[in-house]
Order: structure tokens, then C-alpha cells, then sequence
């Protein structure tokens, strides 16, 4: 290969490294890490529930809308995440006499958070690249929105709360999306049931 060519591939390869690595990091803005957090009976005996049902009086319309004899976007996609997992964990559906009552809550919340560094988390300076980012005397402050899903287990037989998830990540909008929902959804019940190490706190 000559120097001309040597000159030519060299800018070459750079581009293409340079749209790789552009690629990878919108590929990690795209899914947000959700933060998970449990919290159970002790004295409760998980392994015996085989059985559950949507707990009777849930209310429809996780969005607030004025409708009540139908349910919702957000409200189909939890359920529909819900019944998934917990059927891949071999519990069954059962109207009659469930072993256990699950309840859900969703909500959508404005939030900000700050750092001493001027650079998003990759590495473009706030303001840019869909960042709404400002400064302050505590550093700088971006904006977001962050999804919250809650999932509550209640033993029928005691009526009393057996377990709770909950779950929340970075949204793009001020509802959930039909991924995002399946995502939370699954890292909430990644802790159902509780393990030994959970049950040994």
C-alpha cells in the first residue's frame, strides 16, 4: 500500500470507529437500568402459592382517564406483563379461589438529577444530544422522566400484604411503553419469590 493510500484509509477507519462507538452508545441510551426494590412477610410461605387472580377491587385506568368500564394502554400492558412472568413461574390463573391476590400501580413522575460534571453519562456535554441540562451552585441538573410500576402479592386467606416489588427506570414519554413496562415488570419479579438471601435479612 502506498502513502496516498496509506492517507486515504486512515480517515477511513477512523469514521467507521467513530460510528461504531456512536452506535453502541445510542444502543445504552436506549435501555435506561431499572432500579428494583422488594420487600416481604417472613412468615409468609411463597412456595405455596400455586394459584393467583387480580386482586377484586383493583382500579382501572392506571393513566387517570375518565373511563371506567374499560381499561387503559398502560393498564393492558402491565397485565399482559404480569401474566407472562408469573405463568413462566409456574403459577396458574384462577378466578375461584386463588391462593393470591395481585394488585399493580403505575405512575409517570418529572424528576432532575445533578452531577458535578459538565458531560451527560456519555460524555456529550449536556444540552446536546436530547439532554435538557443546566447549572446550578450544585452542578449541573438535567430533567427526566421516570416510570414506576408497583406490584402487591395479598394472601387471601389473611388479607394481608405477602410482598411487594417495586420498579423504576427512565421513560421516554409521560406513559410507558409496551417494552419498558415488559422490562420493569420482569426485573420486579426477578425477585419473586424470595430467595434465601432475601429471607435471611
Amino acid at each position: 500500500m502506498n502513502r496516498i493510500s496509506r492517507f486515504l484509509a486512515r480517515p477511513l477507519a477512523l469514521s467507521v470507529l467513530g460510528l461504531g462507538l456512536l452506535l453502541g452508545v445510542s444502543g445504552c441510551a436506549s435501555t435506561a437500568r431499572v432500579g428494583v426494590t422488594s420487600d416481604f412477610d417472613h412468615s409468609v410461605n411463597f412456595r405455596a402459592y400455586k394459584t393467583w387472580s387480580w386482586y377484586p377491587t383493583q382500579p382501572i385506568d392506571t393513566e387517570g382517564g375518565p373511563a371506567k368500564g374499560y381499561e387503559s394502554f398502560l393498564d393492558k400492558r402491565i397485565r399482559s406483563a404480569v401474566e407472562q412472568q408469573l405463568a413462566q413461574k409456574g403459577l396458574t390463573y384462577s378466578e375461584k379461589n386463588p391462593d393470591v391476590y395481585v394488585a399493580y400501580s403505575a405512575r409517570v413522575e418529572d424528576k432532575q438529577r445533578a452531577t458535578n460534571s459538565p458531560y451527560g453519562p456519555f460524555g456529550y456535554p449536556y444540552g446536546y444530544y436530547g439532554y435538557g441540562g443546566f447549572y446550578n451552585r450544585g452542578g449541573y441538573v438535567t430533567d427526566y422522566k421516570a416510570g414506576t410500576v408497583i406490584l402487591d402479592f395479598v394472601d387471601v386467606k389473611r388479607k394481608e400484604l405477602a410482598w411487594r416489588g417495586q420498579g423504576q427506570a427512565q421513560v421516554d414519554q409521560q406513559t410507558i411503553s409496551e417494552t419498558e413496562v415488559q422490562r420493569i415488570v420482569t426485573s420486579i419479579l426477578g425477585n419473586y419469590p424470595p430467595g434465601a438471601e432475601q429471607a435471611s435479612r
